[in-house]
């Protein structure tokens, strides 16, 4: 079976029925005479045809030369309309960017994120899927989107990922609950043993939640809810006790509308991350983005806003 002509050779035929020379051919193409007569000798045994005929006023192609260089040039002319395609889709991918954020990170950071990038980025079009963190994991490793950001501990691997924001998640009551009024401080076993509003599983807050109390008796949720915004209405209505970020929670804390409750011990500091497949270095759009998010956030944790924190 023949190969795959080098296009290379396609174009020093082209050429030669173009110019009139080998030489000028090579010229052209960007190839010395010695190196383009090799090539051109290499293509003849390929085909088993001769293409060109060698005489010391020059090089032409034979009638078989003619055919070979008019199937040459529709190949090379499909080439270039193949790479200015591929071309094309490459401007239109950089010219999209598709961002999947978990539900506390979308809610209260990436808005910002986003306004403050399209100012900088006017020309990138901006796609947000909002999903709990395995979710976001899952559409990161397949490609779905080209970045992620998640509140969760851990990150699978081999997702690379950088810490651009930190939060933290706090007890919160309706400030008539009983929680709210009592003397003495309330202990990790005592919320371990009471029923609360919870994210569903694979959310990065129930993850750092259950992550924490795994060495405690469990009480059932009271309700597994698929948003922190449904959570927050919930312990607003008084249902009853969460456990929710701070970014959630801190104006409704300032205006006195819920209540923190303090458990000695309890640590629930967490990192919230940008997460990606491929090289480890993130460039482009989606790199830009990321850099913006982390620079915005070389701060102190926002936690600090809420009072009794």
């Amino acid at each position: 079976m023949t190969q795959w002509p080098d296009p290379t050779v396609l174009e020093l035929l082209v050429g030669i029925d173009d110019h009139g020379s080998l030489s000028a051919a090579g010229r052209h193409a960007g190839v010395s005479q010695p190196n383009a007569s090799r090539a051109l000798q290499l293509f003849e045994r390929q085909l088993g045809v001769a293409l060109v005929r060698r005489s010391p006023a020059g090089s032409t192609l034979t009638p078989e030369g003619t055919v070979i260089a008019h199937w040459a040039r529709r190949v090379l002319d499909e080439t270039q309309q193949l790479l200015e395609a591929a071309e094309g889709l490459r401007a239109h991918r950089q010219a999209e960017l598709a961002v999947a954020a978990s539900m506390t990170v979308a809610e209260h950071l990436v808005p910002e994120w986003l306004s403050r990038f399209h100012r900088a980025h006017p020309e990138v079009r901006v796609h947000l899927q909002v999903h709990n963190s395995d979710q976001v994991f899952t559409d990161v490793a397949t490609g779905t989107c080209d970045v992620g950001f998640v509140e969760s501990p851990s990150v699978p691997s081999p997702l690379h990922h950088l810490v651009v924001a930190r939060d933290e998640l706090v007890v919160v009551v309706h400030p008539t609950h009983h929680w709210a009024h009592r003397r003495r401080p309330l202990t990790i076993s005592e919320l371990a043993g009471t029923a609360l509003l919870v994210r569903e599983p694979g959310s990065g807050t129930r993850t750092t939640l259950d992550l924490a109390l795994q060495s405690y008796d469990r009480a059932d949720p009271l309700l597994e809810m698929g948003s922190a915004a449904a959570i927050r209405t919930s312990v607003l209505a008084g249902t009853g006790p969460a456990v929710m970020s701070t970014l959630a929670v801190a104006e409704q804390v300032k205006a006195g509308e819920l209540s923190v409750i303090k458990v000695p011990g309890l640590e629930l500091h967490r990192a919230l991350r940008a997460v990606w497949t491929g090289p480890r270095r993130l460039m482009g759009p989606a790199g830009d983005l990321v850099h913006l998010a982390q620079d915005h956030h070389a701060r102190p944790s926002i936690a600090t806003s809420c009072p009794n924190i």
